[in-house]
């Protein structure tokens, strides 16, 4: 197998992994608890609570009532799919944490694609908490989209720094 062919196997079953993983979670999820129901994981830190989220990243227009919003944030999903797939296959294979970030990226941004066109909201669950603070709820393909922005910048500012010195 050549290692064009390797990158090009890994950028499809990231994605595919991220996708399952994700929905498999969230059906669990819906199945185990009521919706706003919780299950303290760590006390003081982390919960499972079951949320519906009709807006975008991180909360952001959920409490919104704009029309027509599942379409828009589906319509924006899609475009964004297709912008990071047609950019990851644009990279050489140099960068391969890039192309890994990016796979991360389409798996989670598919998954929630799924839930969203599929219900009209998205599942989140994990709940991370300090005291009375709060972070997002998230899921999965809410982590799998972070982690993929953090290698994809840290391939990128790596091999631009690189690129820089030579």
């Amino acid at each position: 197998m050549s290692e064009r062919a390797g990158g090009i196997r890994l950028g499809v079953w990231i994605p595919i992994v991220i996708v399952v993983l994700d929905q498999v979670t969230k059906v669990v999820v819906r199945q185990t608890l009521a919706l706003h129901e919780s299950i303290t994981v760590v006390p003081g830190f982390l919960d499972f609570t079951h949320i519906r989220n009709t807006g975008a990243a991180f909360g952001f227009l959920d409490a919104a009532e704009v029309p027509y919003k599942t379409v828009l944030l589906s319509a924006v999903a899609v475009a964004s799919l297709l912008g990071v797939a047609f950019y990851a296959a644009s990279l050489p294979r140099e960068h391969r944490v890039a192309r890994w970030g990016l796979a991360l990226i389409l798996g989670g941004a598919a998954g929630n694609l799924i839930d969203r066109v599929s219900a009209g909201f998205v599942v989140d669950f994990v709940d991370v908490y300090w005291r009375t603070y709060h972070f997002w709820a998230f899921n999965v393909a809410d982590s799998a989209i972070t982690v993929g922005v953090v290698l994809w910048l840290l391939d990128t500012v790596t091999t631009h720094h690189v690129s820089q010195a030579a």
